[in-house]
């Protein structure tokens, strides 16, 4: 019960912690653009990482971490960092960090089909309750006319598409890291994900010949702020807690939890960033986590 509830408490401050991120990468993203955002996140987590590992168990690097873990967790990595938050990170400029967010309510759902489909877990009526009302509930705000200033509608259809693909990897990140972890460290875990994941945009980056967006994004002193607060809340913190609530407790229980960065991320948008929200995107967010909170909880 005592790790169950450590599993609890850990996916309660990763939403936490991904509400901060959230907002600090959108506005990171918006100067310097979402790719550089994305790689240098990941060098700032690593570094981070480095130290944490030497300061809690002696050592700079996983060097411990068995074959299986570094494939398995490599893989999670290049699944959730290089093409899930890719997606992410897009969608944050198309639609904004609140209905990308908002979008990422669907990972509990999906996690659920891809346990149906691959690893033979059955679902029950009430299940498939939850899965409705989430589905319900994100689709309702979606489909919220935009106002004039708002994006335009490709934009914004372009928006929504790649924050269901973020869904998605992240869905299967989950499952991979928990395979691969076992009982391993988790942020030590994390350091093995964060790798691949730099290693991922590095490939991109020579591909595309983005290097030089890189060089200047780390000049631009107000963008590095941000992307120093994210990364430190993201995917240094942030993930590596995640993956000490899969380990603890139910990968649903601990997904459902760190499904309600929507209903938080509502209170900074309008105190802090000024923007309205609408009743019915406040009532949506709410139907939706509902509807996750429903399917795993029952």
């Amino acid at each position: 019960m005592e790790t169950a509830r450590l599993g609890e408490l850990a996916a309660l401050a990763t939403a936490g912690c991904w509400t901060i991120t959230a907002l600090s990468f959108e506005s990171a993203g918006r100067r310097v653009g979402s790719l550089p955002v994305n790689f240098i996140r990941l060098i700032l987590a690593f570094l981070f990482l480095m130290i944490f590992g030497w300061l809690t168990r002696g050592r700079f690097l996983p060097t411990d971490a068995s074959l299986h873990a570094w494939g398995w967790l490599g893989l999670s990595g290049l699944v959730g960092f290089a093409l899930g938050d890719l997606c992410l990170f897009r969608a944050f400029l198309l639609v904004g960090a609140r209905i990308s967010m908002l979008l990422m309510s669907l990972v509990p759902p999906i996690t659920a089909l891809i346990g149906l489909l691959f690893l033979g877990e059955q679902l029950t009526s009430v299940d498939w309750i939850g899965m409705a009302l989430t589905v319900g509930g994100v689709t309702w705000v979606v489909r919220e006319r935009p106002r004039e200033s708002d994006q335009p509608g490709r934009r914004r259809r372009a928006g929504i598409l790649l924050g269901l693909g973020a869904a998605l990897g992240q869905a299967v990140g989950l499952i991979l890291s928990k395979y691969g972890m076992g009982s391993y460290d988790p942020f030590a875990a994390n350091q093995i994900r964060i790798l691949a994941g730099v290693l991922g945009f590095a490939g991109l980056f020579v591909a595309i010949r983005w290097w030089p967006r890189v060089w200047a994004a780390i000049h631009h002193r107000e963008a590095m702020a941000r992307i120093t607060l994210g990364a430190l809340f993201g995917p240094f913190l942030g993930v590596s807690l995640s993956l000490v609530a899969v380990q603890k407790t139910h990968a649903g229980i601990a997904s459902t939890i760190m499904s309600i960065v929507p209903v938080l991320i509502i209170i900074p948008t309008v105190f802090i960033l000024k923007q309205p929200v609408s009743l019915r995107a406040v009532l949506g967010a709410m139907v939706a986590v509902a509807g996750v909170a429903l399917l795993f909880i029952t």
